[in-house]
């Protein structure tokens, strides 16, 4: 289980803070797929890298299966099994496949159990595992990829912060179908995805609405996404709720 509490996140812009996260509390519980969307600029992303470990709350706590995870690093909250997938996987010039899964395991595997990490995220693994992890994948590629190698890491708590930003159409219906089948596979393990797509909204079991740093709407998909989808998109809805309107 995840959870918040109270906490903040500010940054200094020209000799004055801004707030992005305002004194945000949040529980999460093992086994969910939940999704947070809300208007640009609201403070999702930054919240998912909080989370992660790769920005330091300004105040707050944050906990993780009852263990105080506020000071550790990336490195040591991914050893705990929080995973983070970037909006733009990283590139890793002379590394293959392979290697990569590899790291993420924290273990020496063969050929055959990397491929079958290959297989969960629908790539065929004979024409993946020895290439080299660089510009010569595609953003769906890589994506795939990278959720490979948090499956390989064993990931408690799985993040992604914008997962279809870069990839195209016939790419985004596969990795639908990636989450879709982690969902269904890890019972106990939990996936908080950062999206505006009604697709990703529309297989979660909670979504949660963030705007100007803060949660202003929480409940299931049902209750959600119909005052969502009511607009011509999610960040407009989120825009005019931030501004004073009603969902």
């Amino acid at each position: 289980m995840l959870e918040l509490k109270n906490i903040s996140f500010e940054v200094s812009e020209e000799k004055e803070s801004k707030e992005i996260v305002k004194d945000l509390s949040l529980t999460l519980d093992n086994g969910k797929f939940i999704v947070i969307t809300g208007p640009n600029g609201g403070g999702k992303s930054t919240l998912a890298k909080v989370i992660a470990g790769i920005h330091a709350p300004t105040s707050g706590k944050i906990y993780f299966d009852g263990v105080d995870i506020t000071d550790k690093s990336i490195t040591e909250r991914a050893r705990m099994g929080i995973g983070f997938g970037f909006q733009q996987p990283v590139r890793f010039k002379g590394i293959t496949v392979h290697d990569l899964i590899c790291l993420a395991a924290g273990k020496k595997l063969s050929i055959s159990e990397s491929c079958e990490y290959l297989a969960e995220v629908g790539l065929c693994a004979r024409d993946y595992i020895e290439r080299e992890v660089n510009a010569s994948l595609s953003g769906g590629e890589l994506k795939r990829i990278e959720i490979a190698t948090i499956l390989a890491r064993g990931s408690k708590l799985s993040i992604f912060d914008e997962p279809e930003a870069g990839i195209d159409l016939w790419s985004f219906q596969n990795l639908i179908q990636v989450f879709e089948k982690m969902q269904e596979a890890n019972q106990d393990r939990s996936i908080l995805i950062i999206s505006h797509q009604e697709r990703i909204l529309n297989i979660a079991d909670e979504i949660i609405v963030i705007a100007d740093g803060k949660i202003i709407k929480r409940g299931g998909k049902d209750e959600i996404l119909p005052s969502l989808i009511e607009t011509e998109s999610v960040a407009n809805v989120c825009e005019k709720y931030s501004a004073g309107g009603k969902m």
